[in-house]
């Protein structure tokens, strides 16, 4: 081998065979050519302005491997506690686009293995990549229950057992990328301009009784596409027609954990890549049945995540909080280990550059280190300026959430650490669990002249001086963790409650997002199964009595609520009252909360009666809103979804629950 072409490096390349375009490897003659199984990342990009390269290399006795390459600058080689992986720091400033040759040795041997790594030109400049804003109104589904597409294959080969069953509520029922891609159009019909799919990675782990992966929360390859979803072409293709339909894209990722049958698992890269790792050092793993059994020492995480910035927290506490374990079968990532993190930001940076999305959601995000996540964002903000990334932040107090959002004006700007929390999270958008949590009891009380009600989400947003950008966090009604907003079948003005919270949701200064089904009165509860909140949207499957992706397949019922807020949708879609506009809300009067929306002379007004009498609107007490100096004799506006005409020089008389969004003419 001649030395002279290559510079002396350890280095590290991770391949998976689900990609067309991979980097080759190439072994010469003799027996003792250094084995290599795959690189992470598959591939990469020239022209970041981060120009560092984490390649994790895994292979048999790899970390002893001498490494040498040509065309890039070695910065440093990691040699972990496990012989079967060598991570390699590249320097790739002035890197072309192109194959980067990088050959490993065993020492004192001439054998090599030469790695043709394949750097990648970039298709745009990272400010062009524009993420998703209060603008948009995001659909979210999962790609397991939605739709099926043609010739779905009934078993993928290499895959850990598993069961497609549509009757049973936990196990697979056989959605795929095809199936979502086949029904663009319905989302543009509906109004909605972005998608947000539950994760679409691989999720290896066998079946467990009746219980699956199918939700795909267990990753197990951070750059494959589940096969039984599809492959990474067709998640970029579907996202290239997504783009085609006006629609964006947004990734469901999680760097809290991965599941139990990702490599990592059963060969630890260093002893603190998960939290709590001695407690894999004698466990027996899964039995003959594919179940994990805890053993002594498993810690498990207490959901309570108040720990992360109790300024009087136990260190116990928060403990539990971020290094316990969700379960057994989801081992708990060491965001404070580097290495892992430099790992996790490179993946979100590759998907991004790879297939195209615009924007990421972030699984469990109190869960994780903070100060690693906060690396992270800093990461993607400098990268991308106009991209967004909204974080999972489930506490229900508006001081909490807003404590996470970038730039957050509750953390003094010259501390280097509050509580818990580094300086700065640079998270952009928080998700607002407190709006849902008050809006859930307000759907069941009468709002009355203090506490009750539509009270509570007044006093929600009471405190949106609390966050530095309203505008950057998300609402929602409902989702796949939680219980359906129409909750079981039955119960009085469940629909014109559904219609009201609506209302609200798709005018009040928030990015607002959808659950899949809600346009078509799907209902369920999580005391039933979680699976009785994920169920199959009708029409999706081969076989579907019903088709609720046609007007003529939906009941008369499911068709007025499709109708009524798509056209609520169509109207919000570029309306610069909602996306930009000033918010006014007046504290519930007789038991009707107003929250009013202006922009320049255009005038949005929300009305909602939060009780299951008939009320009145008195304008008197909006006059501000109208601005008619008491000369006009007549102020009409239209009730968007409806299409209703209202003299708003004469009061308004609402029937039990209804909900209008009425703008002046």
């Amino acid at each position: 081998m001649k030395r002279s072409l290559f510079t002396l490096l350890c280095t590290g390349a991770l391949f998976a065979s689900c990609h067309q375009q991979r980097s080759q490897v190439f072994l010469d003659e003799g027996n003792g050519a250094v084995e290599i199984s795959r690189i992470d990342p598959t591939d990469w990009y020239v022209g970041l302005k981060d120009p560092s390269l984490q390649l994790m290399v895994y292979g048999p006795g790899i970390r002893e491997a001498e490494v040498y390459v040509d065309g890039a600058r070695v910065d440093s080689i990691v040699r972990l506690d496990s012989p079967n992986y060598l991570l390699v720091y590249l320097n790739l400033q002035g890197a072309k686009a192109g194959e980067l040759p990088i050959a490993f040795c065993r020492p004192n041997s001439e054998d090599k293995t030469i790695v043709k790594y394949q750097l990648k030109q970039r298709e745009m400049a990272g400010n062009e990549r524009q993420g998703f804003t209060n603008a948009d109104v995001l659909y979210m589904l999962m790609p397991d229950r939605f739709a099926q597409g043609p010739n779905h294959p009934e078993q993928i080969p290499g895959l850990n057992t598993y069961v497609e069953d549509r009757t049973q509520p936990s196990l697979r029922h056989g959605g795929d990328l095809e199936g979502i891609r086949q029904h663009l159009d319905y989302f543009t019909e509906l109004g909605v301009t972005a998608l947000w799919f539950t994760p679409v990675l691989e999720n290896n782990s066998p079946d467990d009784h009746d219980f699956s992966t199918y939700h795909g929360y267990a990753t197990t390859d951070y750059y494959r596409v589940d096969p039984r979803f599809g492959t990474n072409e067709q998640y970029r293709q579907l996202i290239d027609d997504a783009h085609a339909h006006g629609l964006k894209v947004v990734m469901d990722m999680i760097f809290n954990h991965c599941g139990f049958e990702h490599p990592w698992v059963s060969d630890l890269p260093s002893k603190d890549w998960v939290n709590k790792s001695e407690w894999l050092a004698d466990h027996d793993r899964r039995d003959e049945q594919g179940e994990v059994h805890t053993t002594e020492g498993f810690l498990q995480t207490s959901y309570k995540l108040t720990p992360v910035l109790d300024p009087y927290a136990s260190e116990v506490d928060l403990s539990e909080s971020v290094d316990g374990w969700f379960v057994p079968t989801m081992p708990d990532l060491n965001h404070r280990n580097p290495h892992v993190m430099n790992y996790l930001i490179q993946n979100s940076i590759w998907w991004i550059e790879t297939a195209g999305i615009d924007g990421i959601r972030m699984d469990t995000y109190p869960y994780a280190d903070a100060t690693g996540m906060a690396r992270w964002m800093k990461r993607i903000d400098t990268e991308y300026p106009n991209f967004n990334v909204v974080g999972e932040t489930w506490v229900t107090e508006p001081p909490y959430t807003a404590t996470w959002q970038k730039d957050s004006r509750l953390i003094n700007p010259e501390a280097q650490q509050f509580n818990n929390l580094p300086a700065n999270s640079y998270l952009k958008t928080v998700m607002d669990f407190s709006f849902f949590d008050k809006l859930s009891k307000a759907k069941n009380e009468q709002t009355d002249g203090w506490w009750d009600g539509y009270n509570r989400v007044y006093n929600s947003l009471v405190y949106d001086y609390l966050y530095e950008d309203p505008q950057h966090v998300m609402a929602f009604v409902d989702n796949h963790d939680t219980d359906r907003f129409l909750g079981t079948a039955g119960g009085p003005y469940r629909v014109d409650k559904l219609k009201q919270a609506l209302a609200l949701l798709l005018t009040m200064p928030r990015i607002p997002q959808l659950y899949y089904g809600t346009e078509i009165l799907m209902d369920g509860t999580k005391a039933v199964t979680d699976g009785d909140v994920r169920c199959d949207f009708p029409g999706g499957f081969p076989g579907d009595e019903h088709d609720a992706f046609t007007a003529e397949g939906r009941t008369p019922e499911q068709e007025d609520m499709f109708q009524w807020l798509s056209r609520l949708l169509h109207w919000r879609n570029g309306n610069e009252t909602i996306i930009r506009g000033y918010t006014t809300q007046f504290t519930p009067w007789k038991g009707v909360y107003v929250v009013a929306r202006r922009w320049h002379r255009s005038t949005v007004i929300t009305v909602i009666n939060g009780t299951d009498e008939p009320a009145t609107l008195e304008v008197a007490r909006f006059a501000e809103l109208l601005n008619t100096e008491g000369t006009a004799t007549s102020l009409q506006a239209i009730d968007i979804p409806t299409e209703r005409s209202f003299d708003l020089t004469e009061d308004i008389e609402l029937n039990p629950r209804e909900g209008l969004v009425l703008e002046l003419q």
